[in-house]
């Protein structure tokens, strides 16, 4: 009897316990519904033939000019670049023991030839066929538990000789395309770029320098002897041919690329990259401070510590096992390299100004990556709340008396279950695994300037884009993002202007040329030949009307709806777990994805309540008290669109 009453009791307990679990959960999710997720009535008329007017050409001097820009980077488009990126995507992962990590691979030694960059294996002493050693083994996990850090090892006893099953490139889709080491030429033809770019009409190109090119050595005897000074003129000869196209200059300094000599000691994780970075700095700033009018000094600085020192799956970090464990600590690596990047970017911003002349006061700022995140269950909020505690304010609160501008990189929205990103079967999601969702773009810029508008701080749309091969989903991505981009504007909020990414498809980090972000096509079988996509011709003329109407608005559309209905496919380069999880890494074949009937055009996403089983469950025992009115669709003259407005629940 006293082993039941213990029973029974305890059971009494687990079902108090519970109770108070799923409470606790329902009310915090109550305040965070209402703050994140409430639906807004959209300030757009669409009833009006032009939904948004940007204004490009201001008629006299006291209006304020929205100019329109397109983006890139070093690692994405310069060949003849011998950098991190490149010596990550050459290695040999099957060949790596675990003491050689970081290192060159055992079985082969790669090098470049120096004319042409490209790849040659020089054959050493394989190993015995029986031999065995212990190996950390990364364990297959979801893409966001990597970005969070949260990777995690095993360690087990295999054999040295691992197939090819059994490992993967460090880049994906790079190995299986035609010299994937010349990149789009830019270095040495920036031209075919440029020209691309200028006959869009923008006003703004946006490139980098890239760190190692100018300094491909350490300067432990200082800068006499390492610095690249014919790279700093060729950089400046570029800048030169931007502004010949009547484009102004943005220019990133530090654009996910350490070079490699820094990540062998630590990198960001240690103070003495602020001072190398600063030399760097000085070098660039005093070779082509005249000729630029917009400074980034870091792109997406939590994105790439996370990858990098949390999780390892960016080139130079190399994190043991306690510092992955501990990377979300207040003394973790992320926030090491996190302090010691807003100590670096504090200094550049002191320096640029103080070399910039009277007459030109260019602005300096960084391109900081906002997602909206969302959790998918009941218990995945405390998740979201880690993840945007730690990546949506923080850097930006640590130098915002420091900042001329805060540039905004947008892509869309991430679902959170567990540690994982979760693949919603009712989302469109661009082919790298990003959620199609511009309702988050107005929403997160509506939430930067009530934070921060007591400093007067203007803001840049840095990146916004889709990767999109078929081209169907790009075409009203950029529109819907316009929209969403507008409509903060007729709230307030202060935006200079809007920088699409990017001109042609490019190498993608890891994910390597898998995801097509580009307005136009690349055949690299043919001598990078560039084939300009339809996005390109609407982007062209949004640019040179400053204006989203609502007939292109409704083609775009239609165009993609009926692709949808069709049930056509397009490619998605994320492998995804039997539990709907996306994994980290992309993949070297793309799977095939349906376009999905959902209207997710701004103002117009209908937010979906939580998935989970209990929450699920909960809404059908509740659905016959369910106050919600279905609305019939609108049905627009143009092309029989079909409009459905957003359904408002009590």
């Amino acid at each position: 009897m006293a082993l039941i009453a213990l029973f029974v009791s305890a059971t009494k307990l687990a079902g108090v316990l519970v109770t108070l679990s799923v409470a606790a959960n329902a009310f915090s999710f109550a305040r965070y519904r209402r703050k994140n997720l409430r639906p807004f009535r959209s300030p757009i008329d669409e009833s009006s033939d032009t939904l948004a007017i940007f204004n490009v050409d201001p008629s006299t001097d006291g209006e304020k000019e929205f100019f329109f820009g397109l983006a890139t980077a070093p690692a994405h488009v310069e060949d003849r670049l011998d950098d991190a990126w490149l010596q990550f995507a050459e290695e040999h992962p099957c060949d790596k023991s675990e003491s050689q990590q970081g290192s060159q691979p055992s079985d082969a030694l790669i090098t470049s030839d120096s004319g042409h960059g490209g790849p040659h294996l020089a054959s050493s002493s394989s190993k015995g066929a029986d031999e065995r050693v212990k190996k950390k083994k990364p364990l297959k996990i979801a893409m966001e538990a990597m970005i969070r850090g949260f990777e995690k090892y095993i360690e087990e006893e295999e054999e040295e000789h691992a197939t090819n099953e059994e490992c993967h490139h460090n880049v994906a889709a790079w190995h299986n395309v035609p010299h994937p080491e010349e990149r789009l030429r830019f270095w040495s033809d920036p031209d075919t770029e440029l020209k691309l770019a200028k006959d869009t009409g923008v006003s703004v190109f946006r490139m980098g320098i890239d760190w190692t090119r100018i300094m491909p050595k350490e300067p432990l005897n200082g800068l006499k002897e390492i610095v690249n000074y014919a790279a700093l003129e060729r950089y400046k000869w570029i800048i030169n041919r931007v502004r010949s196209y009547g484009m102004k200059v943005m220019l990133t300094l530090f654009h996910h690329s350490l070079p490699p000599w820094a990540g062998e000691y630590g990198g960001w994780k240690m103070e003495r990259t602020v001072d190398y970075f600063m030399d760097f700095t000085r070098l660039v700033v005093d070779s082509v401070s005249d000729m630029v009018d917009y400074w980034v000094t870091f792109n997406e600085p939590h994105v790439f510590s996370m990858l990098t020192y949390s999780a390892g799956a960016w080139p130079g970090g190399h994190p043991d096992l306690l510092e992955v464990a501990t990377s979300a600590l207040p003394t973790g690596v992320f926030n090491q390299a996190m302090h010691w990047m807003a100590i670096a970017h504090s200094k550049a911003f002191e320096y640029i100004h103080e070399k910039s002349s009277g007459l030109s006061k260019p602005l300096v700022g960084v391109a900081h990556h906002v997602s909206f995140t969302r959790p998918y269950g009941l218990f995945d909020l405390a998740a979201v709340s880690l993840a945007n505690s730690l990546t949506i304010f923080p850097y930006v609160d640590s130098i915002s008396n420091q900042l001329d501008f805060i540039g905004i990189n947008y892509y869309g929205q991430e679902v959170i279950s567990g540690t994982g990103l979760k693949l919603v079967d009712s989302d469109e999601y661009s082919e790298a695994g990003r959620g199609v969702y511009p309702d988050g773009l107005y929403r997160m810029l509506l939430q930067f300037h009530e934070r921060y508008k007591h400093l007067n701080i203007p803001f840049i749309i840095t990146e916004n884009g889709v990767a999109d091969e078929t081209d169907l989903i790009r075409r009203p991505y950029l529109l819907e993002h316009l929209l969403a981009v507008y409509a903060a504007m007729i709230k307030g909020v202060p935006v200079l202007g809007y920088l699409f990414w990017t001109i042609s498809d490019n190498w993608e980090w890891a994910d390597g040329y898998g995801p097509k972000f580009g307005l136009v096509a690349v055949d690299r079988s043919n001598n990078l030949a560039r084939i300009p996509r339809p996005s390109y011709h609407l982007f062209s003329k949004v640019v040179a009307t400053g204006k989203v109407t609502r007939l292109d608005r409704v083609h775009a559309w239609n165009e993609l709806q009926r692709a949808a209905k069709m049930r056509k496919t397009r490619p998605f380069y994320r492998a995804v777990s039997k539990d709907g999880l996306m994994y980290a890494g992309g993949l070297d074949e793309p799977i095939h994805r349906p376009y999905i009937q959902r209207d997710w055009r701004f103002g117009h996403y209908e937010m979906e309540g939580l998935q989970d089983p209990l929450s699920r469950f909960s809404r059908y025992l509740l659905s016959p008290f369910s106050l919600r009115r279905k609305r019939k669709p609108e049905r627009d003259d143009i092309d029989e669109l079909v409009l459905e407005p957003l359904e408002l629940s009590l």
